[in-house]
């Protein structure tokens, strides 16, 4: 057995590797590139990238840059060789031949060493000589040492998982101030190792550490607390560092104040004739204000509640002023009512001030509107043509809103009763009819519309 056979590891000397059959590395043809070898020797071995790369430790792409001749792809150094050495010997090729074509097809050529002659002597000389072979041998011992060295610390990487610290926040649990909204988190792992941070619904992010491991990535903060899971993968090897490392960013929730609400209008018992009840205000630390009305019963003086019954208004959103302040109008029946005002502001707190109000109505106050297509008019007011319509009536357009008021009857004629809609002292009545037919129709206070004689 010679020293080659000697030098070569288990799988090359014959009994055949998984997969060689045993076979002697074959001698590449003159001109045939390393990275066709390659190739050939994995097909000839029966098996795909993915099983070297499972067998090898070696990633997938760094095997195909290998076998596409793509030598730029891989890592810079000894790590390039340790992987071309590695996958050599799996293959069954001899790693320092493979190495050695590698250098010449890159343009490397190596340096042989000189070998000086000494000049004849008249008389040998005391002392050690260091001659040729003692050169030579030690040059040869340095070089298994550098390559033992190489094997040792390329079986320790691959056997190590990768480091991972995070150096930013520098404690695992960490309270930020309560208007925060995002956070720089730092840390340290590998040269270039692949970081990922996790957290519970939310999209993982993932990056890349510099060349010296450092890693950086700004994150998003909500109220409360914020949980991450940080992890790191060395890409050279595959290996995850052992333990990923937890972080807790707590935001503290702010202390919200209820909302201020001061009401100027209604006054409370107020009672009005004929009119909307203005409701007007101010309001801090408020998102927004809506205003309702109920309907608490007969106003004193009535016999009973009018027919129908009139129904509350639901509660209705006002706008607001920059300074805080607001104004609307509620449109109320005849009868008791209670005035409701909200102020609603952050984390649900809101304030509410109610205002008791009659509305006692004086002769008839009708609202009519016209609406889905142009209507004509002509409307008399206790017997005679009011001047909004005018003696030969008039066309009003979709949208538009009239006010008549009197103090016994109020008649209309309409081109489109079904377009037509009334209210008489604040109770609505609807349409005057179904059809889009004309028709003649007289209104009295606390009775529905009737049919003109």
């Amino acid at each position: 057995m010679t020293q080659r056979e000697h030098a070569r590891p288990l799988g090359l000397r014959g009994r055949g590797g998984d997969g060689d059959g045993g076979r002697e590395p074959r001698t590449p043809p003159p001109g045939e590139r390393l990275a066709d070898r390659l190739g050939a020797a994995r097909e000839a071995k029966g098996v795909d990238l993915l099983r070297a790369e499972r067998e090898t430790k070696i990633r997938r792409q760094y095997l195909a840059a290998m076998e596409q001749g793509a030598w730029e792809e891989l890592p810079a150094g000894v790590y390039a060789r340790g992987f071309l050495r590695n996958y050599a010997i799996y293959l069954g090729l001899d790693p320092d031949e493979v190495l050695a074509t590698w250098s010449r097809e890159r343009g490397e050529v190596p340096v042989e060493p000189a070998i000086v002659v000494p000049r004849a002597i008249a008389a040998p000389r005391r002392g050690v000589v260091l001659g040729p072979g003692i050169i030579v041998a030690a040059l040869v011992t340095v070089a298994a040492l550098g390559i033992i060295a190489y094997i040792g610390f390329q079986l320790l990487r691959f056997s190590e998982p990768p480091t991972l610290a995070v150096t930013d926040p520098p404690t695992a649990v960490t309270e930020v101030a309560e208007d925060t909204t995002s956070y720089t988190l730092r840390g340290t792992t590998v040269e270039n190792g692949e970081v990922t941070i996790e957290a519970p619904g939310r999209e993982a992010l993932q990056l890349l550490a510099a060349g010296d491991g450092t890693w950086r990535s700004v994150v998003d903060l909500r109220r409360g607390e914020n949980r991450f899971i940080v992890s790191a993968t060395d890409p050279s090897t595959g290996k995850a560092a052992e333990t990923p490392v937890e972080i807790v960013i707590t935001v503290p929730f702010a202390q919200v104040a209820a909302p201020t609400l001061e009401l100027t209008s209604p006054e409370e018992g107020l009672s009005v004739e004929n009119g909307a009840i203005p409701v007007r205000g101010t309001t801090t630390d408020a998102t927004s204000v809506t205003v309702a009305a109920a309907y608490v019963g007969p106003a004193p003086g009535q016999e009973a509640a009018p027919s129908p019954t009139p129904a509350s208004i639901p509660a209705a959103t006002v706008e607001l002023g920059e300074d805080g302040s607001f104004s609307t109008a509620v449109d109320l029946t005849e009868g008791s009512w209670t005035i409701t005002v909200t102020a609603a502001g952050q984390e649900g707190k809101s304030t509410t001030l109610s205002r008791a109000v009659t509305v006692v109505y004086q002769g008839i106050s009708v609202v009519v509107e016209i609406k889905d297509s142009r209507t004509w008019l002509k409307v008399w007011v206790d017997g005679a043509v009011s001047p909004v319509t005018g003696a030969g009536g008039k066309v009003f357009a979709a949208g538009k809103t009239l006010t008549f008021k009197g103090e016994r009857t109020v008649e209309i004629r309409t081109g489109k009763m079904s377009t037509t809609y009334v209210s008489v002292n604040g109770t609505a009545y609807g349409a005057l009819g179904t059809s889009a037919n004309p028709g003649s129709f007289v209104l009295e206070p606390g009775q529905p519309p009737r049919a003109a004689d």
